[in-house]
């Protein structure tokens, strides 16, 4: 009894040297420069959630929680300085990323379409790692971000550990991208994206969009609601997943065939899960998963 009682004296004794916190609130509240219908904000996290709300207002309102942990006072206190805030304010848009994390962050040079504005990220390892750079941080860090953007910005968001991704009262475009965590868009207006590895996508529109919208997920469900009266074409391709939905006025589409010049000749890429939705229309709503299904809903008159 005595061993036992001076190893539990010696594991609470050491505990708080193995792990010591540091909670910080840090505020900001941003402009657009110029005004435009094409104002947008990006917010580029790595670890934690990322939280937008629409309101009535012309000001951006960023509120993020910084968490760092780490073994000792030391490595806490570098935590502390190195991770911040980032703000790239580029007059009609605003972006907001993680400085500090042993990462660089700016334009990339991708031509992917996923993004509304800029095409911005990071380049892990500090884009150097095969010249002996040391990208592994001494600390561990978490940022939270609660951001209030005026009801017509468009707005992109995305995360990559740790947490989860929602969006709400927005008018504007919206482009959501998670790694491990969920992705949730309500109250949409406009075409969207959502895409995540580990994780569901759950889609709510309050008017039923009327340009291409892609929502993905490798290992989640995609819950989608529409508006009753949802007219548009629609694609669905899931390894093991199925498809389910309330809509009736439901009918099969030709099979697309997508054909891309490659280095090695011609690819060819057939999908014959395309149906119509209603009257159909210009919109084309892209469902794809590989370990999950896909619901999609009309709300039904209340």
């Amino acid at each position: 009894m005595k061993l036992i009682g001076m190893i539990m004296s010696f594991m609470v004794a050491t505990a708080p040297l193995y792990a010591q916190s540091y909670t910080e609130k840090i505020s900001k509240t941003l402009k657009f420069e110029k005004a435009s219908e094409s104002n947008a904000v990006i917010i580029a996290n790595i670890n934690g959630n990322v939280r937008v709300e629409g309101y009535e207002g012309s000001e951006i309102r960023v509120e993020v929680e910084k968490t760092v942990t780490a073994k000792t006072t030391e490595r806490l206190e570098k935590g502390k300085q190195q991770i911040q805030l980032g703000v790239i304010d580029l007059a009609d848009t605003v972006v907001l990323y993680v400085e500090g994390a042993a990462v660089t962050f700016g334009r990339k040079n991708s031509k992917s379409n996923n993004h509304y504005k800029g095409n911005f990220g990071y380049d892990w390892c500090c884009g150097n790692c095969n010249n002996g750079c040391n990208c592994r941080l001494d600390f561990d860090y978490k940022m939270d971000f609660v951001v209030k953007v005026p009801y017509n910005v468009h707005v992109e968001a995305g995360t990559v550990n740790n947490g989860n991704i929602s969006v709400s009262k927005t008018r504007g475009v919206v482009r959501a991208d998670n790694v491990n965590g969920s992705i949730k868009l309500t109250d949409l207006m406009r075409e969207s994206s959502a895409s995540t590895i580990n994780g569901d996508v759950d889609i709510e529109y309050t008017s039923n969009p009327k340009k291409d919208c892609r929502f993905y997920s490798l290992n989640g469900d995609i819950n989608a609601w529409f508006q009753k009266g949802l007219a548009a074409n629609m694609s669905f391709e899931s390894f093991n997943g199925d498809f389910y939905t309330n809509v009736t006025n439901l009918e099969n589409l030709p099979t697309a065939i997508e054909k891309e010049s490659t280095s090695k000749g011609l690819k060819y890429k057939v999908n014959g899960n395309r149906y119509r939705i209603g009257s159909g229309g210009a919109a084309m709503l892209d469902f794809e998963t590989f370990n999950g299904n896909v619901y999609l809903k009309e709300r039904t008159n209340q």
